[in-house]
């Protein structure tokens, strides 16, 4: 696991709200690399966490800096992201997947640091390098 592990939104989310299914899985998960691991967040995880909170304090005090520090999204990432986007739509990939979860494992892959999800699939397929934690690991 390298020293940085970038954790997805899903993860925060079934914490964040207990989700039944994937609660015990997630907060276990997330415990254990933060004893291991700085855990971050990049401003694409943030927005999409932050749409289960009315307020900026909000979030802020559930998602504190000191424990989950706020990651800039490099461009190379941008760049990578989109090139992955492009494969997955040629492919015939659905709409399902949207382009910010390519830019999620695009800036993990780019930066060399882990990512911790629950929905690796995706990840693996287009960011194959990438060291992704998840429940089928």
């Amino acid at each position: 696991m390298a020293g940085t592990v970038l954790v997805d939104s899903n993860v925060l989310i079934d914490v964040l709200s207990e989700d039944a299914t994937w609660f015990p899985w997630s907060s276990a998960t997330l415990a254990w690399v933060a004893d291991r691991a700085i855990v971050a967040i990049d401003p694409i995880i943030y927005a999409e966490v932050s749409i289960g909170f009315e307020t900026i304090e909000e979030i802020e005090a559930a998602l504190p800096q000191d424990a989950f520090p706020r990651l800039p999204l490099p461009m190379e990432a941008a760049f990578l992201a989109g090139k992955a986007f492009l494969r997955y739509r040629r492919a015939g990939g659905a709409r399902r997947l949207p382009l910010p979860d390519f830019y999620i494992g695009a800036h993990a892959a780019v930066a060399g640091m882990t990512l911790l999800t629950r929905d690796a699939r995706m990840f693996r397929t287009y960011f194959p390098a990438l060291e992704v934690l998840a429940p089928d690991a």
